[in-house]
Formats: structure tokens, C-alpha cells, sequence
């Protein structure tokens, strides 16, 4: 894993904030440790991006638009941001470290730590008619390379069927 520039760099973003990389993964390093085993099932549109995340080595997020508040923003959490998940089990509400680098919507935060761990609100589940990916790079990641992986993810999400329409939009620096 260490040699993988994707996962280096990744792990210096983490460390960037506050976080202790070894202790909470990026999502792009804990599925590329699982891929040899075989990547997790969650649900079709979720197996989708992880695989195109391991394969084009870069993280990836899917959410259910529909149960989404307004715009998805990246941001530094101030700690009193909710963040719906499951601890021991069990449905829980956390609050994110302030500082922590966080994706949120109009409710609370929907993925901590990043890219780290996505919360259940707006999680991509068997009911999920409309959807979006965020698709998270970081040097060395070129421009070309993170294309390619939309399209792989747009082609794959297409084959699910007819009724699938793919739209994309890059977002920030050019």
C-alpha cells in the first residue's frame, strides 16, 4: 500500500487535518486492502463505484439525491455537525472533530473524515432512483486519469439498464 501514490497521497491529506491515517482509512485504501479478498456487497449501485474506485484507484461516494439537503459541500467541521451512523450495532448520532474534513448538506454531514466513512441519511440503498457520485482527487490524479474513471463509472451504471441516464460535472481546480 505504501508504494500506491493515490493511497501516499491521500494518507498525507489525512494527516493534514488531524487524522491518523493507519487508525481511519480513506475509503480508496481500505477497498483497495479488501479487493484480494474480494470487495464488500452492499447493493448494485454501491458494488459499482467500489469497484471503479479500486480499479482507477480513487475514491469515490454515491448518494441518494433525493434524500440529499440542498448542495454538497466540503468543508472543515466546527464539531457540532450530525453525522447519522452505526456504532456496536447499533443507530447512532456523532459528531465529526472540529477541523475534521467533512461532505455536508443542509441537514449534517453525510461522509466524514473526507472520504472516510459515509453516514446513513443519504446512504445509496435498493430504493435509490436518482443518484450521484462524488469522485475525490488529489495529486497525482491528473485531469485525464479522473475523466476516465467518470466514464468507467457512467458506462457501468449505464448497464444497469435502459432506464439510466448519466450526467457529469467537474467541479474545482482546473
Amino acid at each position: 500500500m505504501d508504494q500506491l501514490p493515490q493511497i501516499d497521497a491521500w494518507r498525507e491529506a489525512y494527516r493534514g487535518f488531524g487524522a491518523k491515517p493507519q487508525r481511519t482509512r480513506n475509503s480508496l485504501e481500505a477497498l483497495t486492502r479488501r479487493a484480494a479478498s474480494g470487495l464488500p456487497r452492499v447493493n448494485a449501485l454501491t458494488d459499482i463505484y467500489n469497484a471503479i474506485s479500486v480499479v482507477h484507484q480513487i475514491p469515490i461516494g454515491g448518494e441518494d439525491f433525493d434524500l440529499y439537503d440542498g448542495p454538497a459541500l466540503l468543508t472543515r467541521a466546527s464539531g457540532d455537525e450530525a453525522f447519522d451512523t452505526v456504532a456496536a450495532g447499533e443507530p447512532t448520532i456523532e459528531n465529526p472533530d472540529a477541523g475534521e474534513v467533512i461532505w455536508r448538506d443542509g441537514t449534517g454531514v453525510t461522509c466524514r473524515r473526507w472520504n472516510w466513512r459515509q453516514g446513513r441519511r443519504t446512504a445509496l440503498s435498493e430504493n435509490t432512483t436518482t443518484a450521484f457520485f462524488i469522485l475525490d482527487a488529489l495529486a497525482p490524479m491528473s485531469d485525464t486519469r479522473l475523466e476516465a474513471a467518470g466514464e468507467a463509472l457512467g458506462q457501468a451504471m449505464q448497464s444497469l439498464g435502459a432506464a439510466v441516464q448519466v450526467s457529469q460535472r467537474i467541479a474545482g481546480a482546473q
